[in-house]
């Protein structure tokens, strides 16, 4: 008999509603939903801007900054050294992005069990991008049968 050693590894995280979280990929997971914010930025807990605003983009790449512009957000994780979930003392959940003394604070306003257009396509444009598919293929089957009788 032999000694093998164990090559299990241990269960990933489960964290459920508060938490940290330093997976990058977990980070743009949980932010890229969010829709409507309100966002509180404070560097060594001096309150430097706040405001309402929509999650434009979420995303980590290391060459592009976080930009919060106009009333839009567009977020990036790899800003950040961690992310703090939570609750406050009326249930409404926060997500803290951390880097060193600061913290971008994004408060979600639009809540996902209300909002079941999960697509950012609205009816009409969807409409017409089919109506054109449907177009497009008729026109094709038109000239094959049209090229099938010219022989």
């Amino acid at each position: 008999m032999s000694y093998q050693p164990s090559t299990t590894s241990l269960p990933a995280p489960c964290l459920v509603d508060i938490g940290t979280v330093i997976n990058k990929k977990d980070m743009v997971r949980i932010l890229q939903h969010l829709g409507r914010v309100r966002y509180i930025h404070n560097q060594e807990g001096k309150l430097l801007r706040e405001g309402e605003g929509y999650v434009v983009e979420v995303f980590s790449d290391p060459q592009q900054a976080t930009l919060v512009a106009n009333s839009s957000l567009y977020l990036n994780v790899t800003s950040f050294d961690y992310l703090e979930m939570g609750q406050l003392d009326d249930n409404q959940p926060y997500f803290d992005l951390i880097q060193d003394n600061r913290c971008l604070r994004i408060l979600p306003l639009s809540n996902p069990l209300t909002e079941h257009n999960s697509c950012s396509i609205n009816d009409a444009t969807l409409e017409a991008m089919l109506a054109e598919a449907l177009t497009a293929r008729w026109d094709a089957c038109l000239d094959d049968d049209n090229n099938n009788f010219a022989s």
